[in-house]
């Protein structure tokens, strides 16, 4: 197991460069490598919150509780009243709390406008034909860029967690939504490149642009590069211009993915979900998901879900499941082996569907056949493993990279209070979530 390479910082108040996400030293300022890690890690979770409380708001909908904790929480880091490692914890489990509020609330939001999501087998690849991709999460910007798009000749591309989007009806009625291309976030550079089309970055998950497509490549909202045009106010003529003066792309399907199982679907399915697992058919679901990053320790993921038995089931989010969301798992009795919840907020649908078994199992939620196997750790992804923490959940499975913000003793901490573990081999842990010799 390797851990993230830290980032030299300077620590403003005991005036020491520190190798690390906080003071190496007890310094002037007294906080201890745990206490400034901690700070660190609180920040990431509040950016989180952040973002799915933008988005929500991109919709209408607020929540006067999430916006007053964020102030409160992200204040306590400025002031010198919190140097106790065991409150900055139980700040970070209220951080979680706050964050399962923001994913509903957004979630609910997203209902509200697009329907609820259902299944539906999405195209991988291109059309013949000029097109725009929209990368990011906010559906009301790609939402937007539809509507303006429909009559134009122009196909639209969603591209990483935008993925989801097909799944809501409100958002597939557009015949020319027209699939999806590349996989996680980090690819953008190299697709980008290949794709001669206007391209649309919608939240944080966009890169510095390289050259080859720059000048094609806009931005909106919390999103914002050097030297890529800023749209205001929805306002995609200027994509719509950009793209029209571009060649058209070739015919190239590569095959579907399927997305859209939202909790009417899941749930929907769980009294045969349930007879599957009493009549020990299905041994063990597993959620298996996160925030990707480049690099071979992502592999971890694909191997894992290759070498998972046949009797299990895979529910998958965010940009993690690109490591495996192509692989043909096939059925339990009509139940898919692998069920791809959504984006990263719709992390809240995978508490929802738990609590909703665990109640018709009458068992306590860590009593259910049910591993979580999550990554990289940062930003969202550090909020939604505060809320599933907060949620009573343990035994979750952390890596394959340590986040940067823990250290031997938050990590201590974590393992005694929450059973986390860390990942090890995909071999031994499949190993031992499943109790098998």
């Amino acid at each position: 197991m390797t851990q993230e390479k830290p980032l030299d910082m300077f620590c403003y108040q005991c005036s020491q460069t520190a190798h690390g996400t906080g003071c190496t030293v007890m310094g002037v300022c007294g906080k201890t490598p745990m206490v400034a890690r901690l700070q660190d890690n609180l920040v990431f979770a509040l950016k989180g919150v952040s973002a799915y409380a933008y988005h929500a708001k991109e919709l209408g909908r607020s929540d006067p509780e999430i916006d007053a904790f964020l102030a409160k929480a992200l204040y306590t880091t400025l002031t010198n009243v919190n140097f106790d490692a065991s409150s900055l914890v139980e700040m970070s489990l209220q951080a979680g709390r706050m964050n399962t509020k923001a994913m509903a609330l957004l979630k609910q939001a997203h209902i509200d406008h697009y329907g609820e999501p259902t299944p539906v087998s999405v195209p991988v690849g291109t059309k013949k034909g000029r097109g725009i991709i929209a990368t990011g999460h906010s559906l009301k910007a790609l939402e937007e860029l539809l509507k303006q798009t429909e009559g134009t000749g122009i196909n639209v591309y969603t591209h990483s967690e935008l993925l989801p989007a097909h799944g809501y009806p409100g958002l597939r009625k557009y015949k020319h939504l027209a699939g999806n291309v590349g996989k996680a976030w980090f690819d953008q550079k190299n697709l980008f490149s290949s794709l001669n089309v206007a391209i649309v970055g919608t939240s944080n998950c966009v890169l510095l642009p390289k050259d080859e497509y720059k000048d094609r490549m806009f931005t909106l909202g919390a999103a914002a590069l050097p030297g890529v045009k800023q749209i205001e106010g929805y306002d995609f003529s200027e994509v719509i211009a950009k793209a029209k003066t571009l060649p058209d792309l070739p015919e190239n399907l590569e095959g579907h993915v399927t997305t859209g199982f939202g909790l009417s679907t899941l749930v929907s399915v769980a009294p045969k979900l349930l007879e599957l697992v009493k009549a020990g058919k299905i041994s063990r679901i597993y959620l298996v998901g996160g925030c990707d990053r480049p690099g071979r320790p992502g592999e971890y993921y694909t191997e894992f879900v290759k070498l998972l038995p046949k009797d299990t089931i895979v529910l998958t989010l965010a940009c993690g499941k690109f490591r495996f969301n192509e692989m043909d798992l096939g059925d339990i009795e009509g139940i898919p082996r692998l069920i791809d919840v959504g984006q990263c907020n719709d992390a809240v649908v995978a508490l929802e569907v738990a609590a909703a078994l665990a109640s018709a199992l009458k068992v306590d939620v860590n009593q259910l056949p049910l591993t979580l196997i999550v990554s990289w750790m940062e930003q969202k992804a550090v909020a939604i493993l505060w809320s599933l923490l907060a949620a009573g959940v343990k035994g979750i499975y952390l890596g394959p990279i340590v986040p940067a913000w823990v250290n031997n003793d938050i990590l201590d901490v974590l393992v005694k209070n929450f059973d986390l573990h860390v990942s090890s081999t995909p071999e031994a842990d499949i190993k031992a979530t499943l109790g098998r010799a």
